[in-house]
């Protein structure tokens, strides 16, 4: 079985990374934006809808920037491989959704929905100078955080 999962690289003009920083089932994760596509949808329609559910936010799907290309099992179904999906994103209008400082710094509503579901996500961003593979927490994510920041596009 896979799982097939999209995610979005927003990097502002600020040169800061956009995260998720997520509380699952009592584990704390910090990765990229996105999640799991849906049956019948493509994967930039995927990465848009993700972005609206979480952050309200409408973004241009840009350029694929990474596929994986080797078995990863899923950390939360044992009998899943994931198969990861990144694009380059940008927002269509400013983000309305709170930002944090520091990460898992989650409001009341956010510890809300948490004790309801056991899962809550805040966002945050980490300025270029402080990002790096060890930012973000998922094995996929670790890899496009280093081909990111060896990325011309954003290293100059």
């Amino acid at each position: 079985m896979f799982t097939i999962r999209v995610y979005g690289i927003l990097v502002n003009q600020e040169k800061q990374v956009l995260v998720s920083d997520e509380k699952i089932r009592g584990e704390y994760y910090t990765k990229f934006p996105g999640g799991g596509m849906e049956f019948g949808e493509g994967t930039r329609d995927c990465l848009k809808r993700e972005f609206m559910e979480e952050m309200g936010l409408l973004v241009d799907v840009g350029e694929h920037f990474y596929t994986t290309d080797y078995y990863q099992l899923s950390a939360f179904r044992p009998d899943q491989q994931i198969v990861a999906i990144y694009y380059l994103v940008r927002p269509l209008e400013p983000i309305k959704a709170p930002l944090r400082s520091q990460p898992f710094d989650f409001d009341e509503n956010q510890l809300k929905v948490y004790a309801a579901t056991g899962e809550t996500e805040t966002f945050r961003f980490i300025h270029w100078a402080d990002f790096s593979a060890e930012s973000v927490t998922l094995p996929i994510d670790k890899i496009v955080a280093n081909m990111l920041k060896s990325s011309a596009a954003y290293s100059g």
